[in-house]
């Protein structure tokens, strides 16, 4: 897997290149204790069409560097990761966590953008004080998988986020849903100038579709869909659905 230094720390990220050449560049942003590897289906669909990258956070994956409490600091991050691995402007996307980071990072440098996609996230990510507890305690919390995924989605689906759940420590989730709670943009996304996509799913109790239509109501332009027969890990369940509205927005671009 390729990566890029950053401050003398290795970044590693995953990368889809068509064969034809490309004119616009995707780059993925994972949500909570997440990885690149959530995004797996969209570099094979995507990546047929558009370079199309996906990035482990500080502290994730196989990226060195330590989590953060504050969204702030993971968009300096996407920044410098950018400036980096490309060089030029970009259309981002994040989902849940990666969503406030994209948020946060087209209101700082939108020069930086030719397109904004937001996947099952909000304006404001508010976290119950029971799961900061667990966490904080050095507990995991399995429970937190069935709420993440709809009852229409693949067993299979279930038991990997519960086996890459074991393998992360505990003390990253902590960080990043304080990084969540902590963030509020909820009179600041009107401000927002590039063009914007935003993907809701009809079953996600973490992000509800309320969530997705607050953003596509406030942000200037935005157009949203939501899928059906999803929860809140849609490019997982409905990859197919999130492709093809993903693409038909940068074509549009």
């Amino acid at each position: 897997m390729p990566k890029v230094t950053i401050d003398k720390q290795n970044y590693h990220y995953a990368a889809a290149t068509p064969e034809s050449g490309y004119k616009n560049a995707l780059l993925f942003v994972h949500g909570s204790g997440g990885s690149q590897a959530k995004w797996t289906n969209q570099l094979a669909g995507l990546g047929q069409n558009f370079l199309t990258l996906a990035v482990d956070l500080p502290g994730h994956g196989d990226s060195e560097g330590a989590p953060s409490r504050e969204v702030q600091e993971y968009s300096d991050f996407v920044f410098d990761f950018i400036e980096q691995a490309l060089g030029t402007k970009v259309i981002l996307a994040g989902h849940s966590l990666g969503g406030a980071i994209a948020i946060d990072f087209a209101l700082r440098f939108p020069d930086k953008l030719s397109g904004l996609i937001l996947i099952c996230t909000g304006a404001k990510l508010r976290v119950a004080p029971s799961i900061l507890e667990n966490y904080k305690a050095g507990k995991l919390f399995p429970e937190s998988v069935n709420l993440s995924y709809s009852d229409f989605a693949n067993p299979d689906l279930k038991k990997q986020a519960i086996l890459e759940m074991g393998n992360t420590d505990p003390n990253v989730y902590y960080n990043d849903f304080l990084a969540c709670d902590n963030f509020n943009y909820l009179d600041r996304i009107g401000a927002i100038t590039a063009p914007t996509l935003v993907i809701g799913a009809a079953n996600d109790l973490l992000t509800p579709p309320k969530y997705s239509q607050y953003l596509a109501d406030n942000i200037p332009h935005a157009q949203l869909r939501i899928i059906e027969q999803s929860g809140h890990m849609v490019m997982q369940e409905q990859p197919e659905q999130v492709n093809a509205f993903i693409k038909e927005f940068v074509m549009s671009l």
